[in-house]
Order: structure tokens, then sequence, then C-alpha cells
């Protein structure tokens, strides 16, 4: 509520910032407690948070917001002063992002009624209402859900939730509407059968829910939400479609513009007060999760209707395959736990039947105990989706139990904790590569396909570990080389000053197929493997630089250089890097990998005592292709090394 009033005065950023930090829940307080039919202090309500599982993040009120923000006076008379609780909610609990949720979910815990059932109910004149799915979607956004709320009672207050929740939602889970866009139309503004097209923006033509009764193109609409600051909360969706070719649309029989998604609904549908029956449809990338996002919708709001938690089902038709799908699925199921493993996972001893009355307080019903006295079975609802293992519901079950019921016991294992061996070594090797005036930074552990051989100018070895379902093209495998993240870095960084060069690093791992053990040892079929990657990149090459890094580390690591190395490359202080351990020793090759310029590249080899060289890193002077590649304009020297060869 808070949000959306800042919003209103201009104040868009707090919305947007405070929901993709944490899901935050913002409820009046008067409000909260009429739904719990009791009155608390703000300690007894904090307490209750704490049993349940939330937080009550803050105590605060329209104004005390805004004047934050540095609203002006005049703005601040408008505002309320009323106490307004902020919640901080689990990221997977979409079922408490409103104010309907979290208090019917407060009420069951307090045992003041049963967690409700949800059901479908066909339309009173016998047929149910049709949405077609064009073939021309396929290449945007596939997939549609819908749903039919029937004889729905608005006021302000639930209006304002109605809207709150989809914007929640819109931020978390549907990830700011790039997996899943919400709309919701007065039905009775509009006439079935319904048809989600894709079209040309320029085919398409509304008044948007943002205008009275102006009228836009689609084409034209986006660059409006580009430029316009009265606009400016829009402006992150207009690239998901922007540049496509053809822009869904979902129109009425009549051919009236119901949404433009995932950007804008039309004027003509828009929910007001007066609506009583709601046409709810979504959009989507991602069938799985437009299915959650759908059952929670109505699930939320169905109470509100004249036969509470009953929906209408409406029957989406996929014009290309002619396959028929029924929505909202209100998708229940039962999960298993073990009594024994729910009480030594939580610590305590809890019998089966006081486990079936937590689960009650949890919406995990109806439960029961299985005939070998040893299972716990659960029924889950629709709303819990983030039920997925039986770890789930002992989580659950120690919510319910009470955290402050746990007893304190001393492990009666005696046991004393260490660092791993490689753990400890990566850590010595940081504070000395950062005293060494290197910058040391965190990448993310998965890349595009393309940064992780093209752009290095490298073949596929069939190493890295792809992902199934990407949730974009940047996320294809897991890496195999740390070399593309401190490339991005220098990408992302090319307005700093460099005049000194920029001194980067990373200690972190890979992933490779286990293509040798995948039997035998690795029951996952692949490994980590520990590497440190370095880069000094500014007006020269640098490649002495990174040269003499590997020095510094071989010498850190009392790995000693061969005899013919010393001769050759150290001049001075010899006896130094001599200092050896186990009979290690290293030297440099020449070597030949293709993202190096040639002539500029060189392995490093070592060998245990008897043994032979192996190679365990490079280092070079990088190809201009590839500084090409991640538009690096000036030149850079990169090292990249497996630690565990070294311990």
């Amino acid at each position: 509520m808070v949000g959306q009033m800042l919003a209103d005065l201009g104040f868009e950023d707090i919305k947007q910032s405070d929901a993709l930090q944490c899901p935050t829940l913002s409820v009046q307080r008067s409000r909260l407690f009429a739904a719990l039919n009791k009155t608390y202090t703000d300690q007894e309500f904090d307490e209750l948070c704490f049993e349940f599982g939330v937080e009550l993040d803050e105590i605060t009120n329209e104004r005390e917001e805004a004047e934050k923000m540095g609203a002006t006076k005049e703005q601040l008379k408008t505002l309320s002063t009323e106490t307004v609780y902020k919640i901080d909610c689990p990221a997977n609990r979409y079922d408490l992002l409103c104010n309907e949720g979290l208090s019917r979910a407060l009420r069951i815990f307090l045992g003041q009624q049963e967690a409700p059932t949800y059901s479908l109910v066909e339309p009173a004149y016998g047929k149910r209402e049709v949405m077609t799915v064009k073939a021309s979607t396929n290449k945007v956004r596939p997939h549609v859900v819908c749903a039919i709320l029937r004889d729905v009672t608005f006021n302000q207050e639930r209006y304002e939730s109605f809207i709150d929740l989809q914007d929640q939602l819109h931020r978390n889970l549907c990830r700011m509407r790039t997996l899943v866009a919400i709309g919701t139309h007065d039905y009775d503004t509009v006439e079935g059968p319904f048809e989600y097209h894709a079209k040309a923006p320029e085919s398409i033509e509304f008044v948007p829910l943002t205008e009275t009764d102006r009228s836009f193109t689609a084409k034209n609409l986006m660059e409006h939400y580009e430029t316009d600051p009265s606009c400016k909360h829009l402006k992150p969706y207009v690239p998901i479609i922007k540049d496509e070719p053809l822009y869904p649309v979902i129109q009425d029989s009549k051919g009236t513009v119901l949404s433009l998604p995932p950007i804008i609904n039309g004027r003509h549908s828009r929910i007001q007060l007066t609506t009583t029956n709601v046409f709810i449809e979504c959009t989507a990338t991602d069938l799985t999760k437009a299915n959650i996002v759908l059952d929670t919708v109505v699930a939320m709001f169905s109470e509100h209707c004249a036969k509470p938690f009953t929906v209408e089902p409406v029957d989406v038709v996929y014009e290309e395959t002619g396959e028929i799908q029924t929505t909202p699925i209100l998708f229940s199921r039962t999960e298993t736990a073990k009594v024994d493993f729910v009480n030594s996972l939580i610590g305590i001893k809890c019998d089966a039947e006081r486990m079936v009355e937590l689960c009650h307080k949890m919406q995990l019903g109806p439960a029961e105990l299985l005939p070998d006295g040893e299972t716990l079975r659960v029924t889950v609802p629709c709303t819990r989706s983030d039920i997925l293992h039986a770890v789930d519901i002992a989580e659950d079950i120690g919510i319910a139990y009470g955290y402050n019921n746990i007893v304190k016991k001393v492990p009666t294992t005696c046991t004393v904790g260490g660092e791993q061996p490689l753990n400890h070594f990566g850590d010595l090797l940081r504070e000395e590569i950062a005293r060494a005036g290197y910058i040391e930074v965190l990448t993310h552990g998965l890349v595009s396909n393309h940064d992780n051989y093209t752009a290095l100018r490298r073949k596929e070895d069939g190493l890295a570990v792809s992902l199934s379902n990407p949730a974009n093209i940047e996320y294809e495998v897991i890496r195999t080389t740390l070399l593309p993240g401190l490339l991005k870095v220098l990408e992302h960084n090319k307005s700093a000053s460099f005049s000194g060069g920029f001194k980067i690093f990373e200690i972190s791992d890979v992933v490779l197929k286990d293509l040798e053990h995948v039997v035998t040892e690795s029951i996952v079929g692949s490994r980590n493997s520990r590497r440190l990657a370095a880069v000094y990149a500014g007006p020269t090459a640098g490649f002495e630089i990174i040269h003499g890094l590997v020095d510094r580390v071989m010498c850190l690591s009392e790995v000693a250089p061969d005899d013919a190395y010393i001769k050759n490359s150290i001049k001075g202080d010899e006896e130094k890097y001599r200092v050896t351990r186990e009979g290690l020793v290293y030297t440099i090759a020449e070597g030949n990998d293709a993202m190096f310029f040639p002539g500029r590249a060189a392995d490093i080899m070592m060998k245990r005592e008897g043994g032979e060289f192996k190679k365990i890193g490079s280092f070079g002077v990088v190809h201009p292709e590839v500084l090409k590649k991640f538009d690096i304009g000036y030149p850079a020297s990169m090292l990249e090394i497996n630690i565990e060869d070294l311990i």
C-alpha cells in the first residue's frame, strides 16, 4: 500500500527496489488485525511473525516513507499517517504476498479456521469460455492460461490488494514479466470467445490502461513508454518485446484489445470497484510458472466470490495442434515424509499424531499416518508450490512446533572443525595476490556457450555441462574456464581510467564433465576444478607482469623452477626459487592456445620427482579477436592455472 501511494506521487523507485531485494508485503495494521479478528501490540505481532516464519521488518506509514524520499509539504498533506507493517516473506511463499493470503495463513496457523478447499465450478449457462491460441505466438510468448472469478465483491482495500498481488508476483515469480505476465479484466465489458495472437505492431491499436481516451498503435506505444517520464514504471518491460517482429495481443470476439502482454492492459476492460466478474489471463514463456501464478491469484481472491474459493475454468485451445488445456489446474498432490526423518532433522521428539496436527496448521492437510505407522502423508494444496521434498515438510513442522520450543543440545559426537586444505591454500593465495596489486572479483558461474568457447577462439571440447532449460542465452552452460568472467569485468568497466592498468584476479571453481570416471567415481558425471585466473590490461600488453605473477605463485607454492628455466629466465637471487617440496619442479613451454597471440602464449608445466611434465595452466597476450568479441579496446595478458595441482 505504501509503495502504491508513493508510486502515484512519482516515487516509483521505492516500490521497485524494495521488491527486488526481497518479497515485502506492506499492509495497513488496522486491515490486518480486522482480518485476524484480534488486536495485537507491535511486540506481540512481531513475536507472532517470528513463530510463523516471517519477519516484521518495519513499522511505518505513508507520510513517513514519502518524507524519507524528499516529498514536498504539499505532497505529504495528502498522505495517511495510519500505521503500516512491512513484512518480509520467504521468497518462495507466493501465497503470502497479499493481505488475503497472509491473514488467511495466520488464522489457520492460530487455529481460527480450517484450510479452505479450492474447487472448479462449471458456468451456470453450461458452456465454458474459450481462449484460442494462434500459432503465430510460438516465437514470442507461446503459452496462456485463464480463469474467471464470478460474483466478486470489491471495495477500495480489496481492489488495492488485488493490484498489489499482481505487482508482487510480476517482480518475484514472473521475473519482471519475462516469464509470466498477468492480465485482469472486467468480464462483463468484453465478449468471448477470446483469441491470443501475435501481430505486426503497426496493426495493433487500442487505448491503453494508462490513458483515458488516447489511442496508440503498439509500435508508437513502445516509443511513448520509453520516453514519457510519467510512464517510467513501464519502461523496464518495453525491451521484452520491442524488437520482436510480432507483438502478442489478446482480443475478444469483437476485436477489442484486452491486453498487450507483457506491457499493459487495455482501458476498455479495466477492473473497477463496480466489477463483479473478473477474467484473468496469464501469458508466459514458462507454462509451469504460469499455472502457479494463476493458481495463486485465484486462490487468494476467490474468497471474495459469492461462493468462496470457487473458480470457473476456461478452455485454452491451441489452434496449431488442437490440444485443449483446461485452466486453472488448482494443482494439489500428496507428499510423504518419515516421522523419524522429521524428528532427526529438527532435533525434536514428536509423535506422529502431533505431526498431523502441526501439518494442518501449515495448510498441509488433510494429513494422515500411513498403515506402517512410520510415514506421514500430507496433501500439498495449489497455494504451496514451495513444497518439493520431505525436507520442506519437516521445515513446516518445525515452524508449527515452534523454534523456541526446540531444546538446545550439545552434539553427541566430539569433532573439531577446520578448513579443507584446498580452501586454506586458496585463501593464502588470495592474500598474496592482493598484495601484488590485484583486485579480486567474483563472476557468475553460468555463461553462454559463445562466451565459453567461440569468443575465446576455442573449439568445443565436450567438457561443458549444459543446462536443459536455461533462463536465457547467457546461462547456457557452467563455465569450464574463469577467463570469460574476467573479460566481462573489463568489458563493463571500460569507462574507468586504466592509465596504470587493470589488475584483477579470481579464485573459483569451474565444472567439467567427468568423462573418464562417470561410472566409478562421480555419481553426477561431473567434477569441480579450482582455478586461479588473473588479467593485466592497460596501455601495454603486460606479458612480463603476468609472467611475474606465475613465478610468484609457484614460488609461494614451493614449486621450484627446473635448472634450464632458471638458467634461461630467472636472473639473480636464484637460490630463493629452489625452495621446493616433494621434488616438485616447473618450467615454461611455448603454448598454442588460440585465445592468445601467436608467439606470445606459454604453458605452465609441472612434474613430481621421477614423473613427466604435465600442463597445469597457461598464460599469454590475449588475441585481438578475443578482445574485440568482448569489446575491449586495449591490450591484455591473462593467466589461468589449476591450483589443485599445487597442493
